[in-house]
C-alpha cells in the first residue's frame, strides 16, 4: 500500500510533537546519566568485568541512537492514531521509560546490581509489550524499538554477569 501525499506530509504542529517526544526521551537519558555519573568513575571501575564488557565510551553513542529511535517510534504511533486512541501504547512507552531511568538509579545510584537485575527484567518485558502494542498501530514504530530490545537484552546479560562476578 502506497501512502498518499496527505499521509506523508508533516505539519509544523506534528514536528513540534516529535520535538516533545525527543525531549521526553532525552530527559530520561539525562536522569539516567545523572545517576550513572555518581558511580561510573568510582565504584563501577572497581568491579570485576567480563571480557565482553563494552568500553565506557560506547554507551553514549548507543543510547543516543536508541533514544532517537524510541522518540520517533512514539511519535509515529501518536501521529497515526492521535493521543486519545494511542493512550495504551503511549502509557506502556512511558512505563518502560520510567523503568529505563530507574535502572540507573538502582545500579549506579544505589550500587545494587542484584536489584537492578530484577528491575531490568521488568524493563525488558515492558519494552516487549510496548513493541507488541506499537505494532498494532505502526509496524515502523515497532521496528524502531527492536534495537532497543536487543541492547537491553545484552545489558541484562551484562548486569547478571557483573552481579554474579562481584557478590
Amino acid at each position: 500500500m502506497v501512502a498518499s501525499n496527505a499521509q506523508m506530509k508533516v505539519s509544523p504542529a506534528q514536528w513540534l510533537v516529535l520535538v516533545v517526544f525527543l525531549a521526553i526521551c532525552f530527559g530520561t537519558s539525562v536522569l539516567g546519566m545523572a545517576w550513572t555519573n555518581t558511580s561510573v568513575d568510582t565504584w563501577y571501575v572497581t568491579l570485576e568485568k567480563p571480557s565482553w564488557n563494552p568500553p565506557n565510551w560506547l554507551f553514549g553513542p548507543v543510547w543516543t541512537t536508541l533514544f532517537i529511535g524510541m522518540a520517533i517510534a512514539a511519535w509515529l504511533v501518536w501521529r497515526k492514531r492521535g493521543l486519545a486512541e494511542s493512550w495504551l501504547p503511549l502509557t506502556l512507552f512511558g512505563i518502560q521509560l520510567t523503568l529505563n531511568a530507574m535502572w540507573s538509579v538502582l545500579f549506579f545510584g544505589f550500587r545494587n546490581p542484584g536489584v537492578a537485575f530484577a528491575e531490568i527484567l521488568l524493563l525488558w518485558v515492558a519494552i516487549l509489550a510496548t513493541i507488541v502494542v506499537f505494532a498494532r498501530h505502526s509496524n515502523w514504530a515497532a521496528a524502531l524499538l527492536i534495537p532497543y530490545l536487543a541492547w537491553v537484552t545484552f545489558a541484562t546479560a551484562l548486569n547478571w554477569t557483573l552481579w554474579r562476578m562481584n557478590v
